[in-house]
């Protein structure tokens, strides 16, 4: 068996589905990574594949990076300068009271499963881009900027979960609110693959560069969207 076959491919709909009847019921968040891995199909290899062919990625995985230390090194993320996206990443998590390890307890279902090394490490990546995802994009941590961020991301990853989730959560959407989430699939789609970049140089540097070479776009809609609803970014 390959390293590739070793991931698994076949979808699991009924899985997904107990996930999202679970995830509406507990708000549970590992419920999340459950209905992601049942509905990843082939989307895991070909993210895989792409990540271990680019020059990031090539790096990321001769020197086999730990983004998570990275992350949970506050004191080295507060000595970068104040535009930098690391400090802008500090500031978001501190503010939200958040933690990359949350999100690898959330995980930690995944460990049902093996992986040959490389695949792990970018598995692991992968998960510990989220919060890093919202800072760069954009997207607040509302019920709003999460789905727009959930579309975003699914525009460039393809995992079906992730498209599952932005469809049962779209008839609950405002309609004044639903333009933010059409143009999240857009900008999803303009933008540079996320998911193979070398982050660590990149939360270095102004967090307005960043977005200008990641061709992220100001998600223009959603802030109309928060102002309009009331709600703070």
């Amino acid at each position: 068996m390959s390293a590739f076959q070793a991931t698994g491919t076949r979808l699991q709909p009924l899985t997904a589905m107990r996930a999202i009847r679970t995830l509406l019921a507990t708000q549970d968040t590992k419920q999340v990574f459950i209905l992601l891995r049942a509905m990843r199909g082939r989307s895991g290899i070909r993210n895989f594949r792409r990540f271990a062919a680019s020059p990031a990625g090539k790096l990321v995985l001769r020197e086999r990076r730990d983004l998570l230390s990275f992350l949970e090194d506050r004191a080295r993320l507060r000595q970068l300068p104040a535009a930098s996206a690391g400090r802008a990443y500090l500031d978001f998590v501190e503010s939200e009271n958040l933690s990359a390890k949350a999100l690898v307890t959330a995980s930690e279902d995944w460990k049902e499963e093996t992986f040959p090394p490389d695949i792990a490490l970018f598995r692991a990546r992968m998960r510990e881009l989220h919060d890093v995802n919202h800072v760069v994009t954009g997207y607040g941590r509302d019920q709003l900027g999460e789905l727009c961020l959930m579309t975003f991301v699914y525009r460039q990853t393809g995992n079906l979960g992730m498209l599952m989730l932005v469809a049962m959560a779209w008839r609950r959407v405002p309609k004044i609110a639903r333009p933010a989430v059409r143009e999240a699939w857009r900008l999803g789609r303009r933008a540079r693959w996320l998911a193979g970049q070398d982050w660590e140089t990149l939360l270095t540097r102004p967090l307005s560069d960043v977005r200008h070479s990641l061709r992220i776009e100001t998600p223009v809609k959603y802030r109309a969207a928060i102002n309009a609803l009331g709600l703070n970014l």
